[in-house]
């Protein structure tokens, strides 16, 4: 497949990558009719791959968006862990192919300082370590009329908070539409747990859990990442030509889930084509995979250490998605990241809690409303 247009070292390469493709993967080329190509059964059976193995695909699925693009592609780079070992990964691709590895980050001003910090010196560090060329492209969310820079404050204040989940805030939001439009009964129906599926049984998808946030004192959306990431993405591809390379995996939500079911991890055939090569890792093969080849990372992290039973964990901050997002806080145990946030960044913490009002972003309100602590 490959052999056209790269030498014989690289071609016993590509095949030293594909033994670890057969079965499973044979699938990922037959999309275009949309339907499901793999199961939750798959997924299962990857995830349960060898580190050495999910790295050879991994780099297989790189390779062929290479190819597919002609090279015009980027790696999505955040500076947190999973996008630290993406761009490694990418990195020895673009060393194989003579290709110049492009990271994009978009600086939204959510991202704790130490992984700004990061995505500078680690671009220096894979030119230093592949000798290859490294472009880092800093962008940042700007208004489509006015070129003013967007920020998290503009978003929460112009469409609401990020709550819970995407899902459930973008619920939250179009059913207080429907008091206005008569739009959204579908949302109205999940709320009131109504909701039925095509055998007449009550819907997964129901969520009368959340139906008290219609009552908050606040807007909620989902609006924030559309935003403040995807659409500098998506301005940013249209300029360029580049299509994206993606750090995310299929167990962080349904959702992801569900697409990499649909498309694999190489959605050639997408509305807006991506790849997501490491959809079938978990969090432990990239904590081992930082461990074992040595990987610098940011210092928000901390130590990475493993307890008694082999579990990694880290002795900083756990995540280091945006840092005012209230996705998933509900589910954290004491001390959850706000009341981390506190300790470790007391005037960004101090800035997050503090009215609207006084000059904040008044999530003292919103957290303490689903539960959440801060202190």
């Amino acid at each position: 497949m490959f052999c056209s247009f790269l030498n014989f070292k690289k071609c016993l390469l590509l095949k030293t990558f594909a033994t670890a493709n057969k079965s499973i993967n044979s699938k990922s080329f037959n999309k275009g009719d949309n339907k499901q190509a793999y199961t939750n059964e798959d997924l299962k059976i990857m995830q349960g791959w060898s580190l050495d193995r999910k790295i050879q695909v991994t780099q297989t699925r790189i390779l062929e968006w290479y190819q597919k693009w002609n090279g015009q592609v980027y790696v999505s780079f955040s500076g947190g862990k999973d996008s630290t070992v993406l761009a490694d990964l990418a990195a020895r691709v673009c060393k194989l192919l003579n290709e110049k590895l492009v990271l994009w980050f978009s600086n939204t001003g959510l991202e704790y300082p130490e992984l700004s910090q990061h995505t500078k010196k680690y671009a220096d560090y894979l030119i230093d370590k592949y000798g290859i060329e490294v472009e880092l492209i800093i962008d940042y969310p700007k208004d489509k009329k006015t070129g003013k820079r967007i920020t998290f404050k503009d978003v929460i204040l112009t469409y609401g908070y990020p709550v819970i989940s995407k899902e459930v805030s973008q619920v939250i939001e179009e059913a207080r539409r429907n008091a206005t439009t008569g739009k959204y009964t579908y949302r109205i129906k999940r709320l009131n747990g109504e909701l039925l599926d095509k055998n007449g049984n009550k819907s997964i998808y129901n969520c009368e859990k959340w139906k008290f946030l219609m009552d908050a004192p606040y807007k909620i959306s989902n609006k924030c990442c559309n935003e403040m990431k995807k659409k500098p993405a998506k301005k940013f591809e249209k300029e360029t030509g580049r299509k994206p390379i993606i750090g995310t995996m299929a167990n962080e939500s349904q959702a992801r889930k569900t697409a990499w079911k649909i498309h694999g991890c190489n959605a050639f055939d997408g509305k807006r084509p991506s790849s997501q090569p490491m959809s079938f890792w978990t969090e432990k093969d990239v904590f081992k995979y930082i461990k074992d080849f040595e990987l610098p990372y940011a210092s928000v992290y901390g130590d990475i250490l493993t307890d008694s039973k082999g579990k990694y964990y880290t002795t900083g901050c756990s995540r280091t998605g945006c840092m005012f997002c209230a996705y998933g806080c509900h589910l954290e145990k004491e001390p959850n990241r706000f009341q981390k946030l506190k300790e470790t960044h007391p005037k960004v913490w101090e800035y997050c809690i503090k009215s609207v009002e006084n000059g904040g972003l008044g999530m003292k309100e919103v957290l303490e409303y689903i539960g959440v602590k801060i202190e």
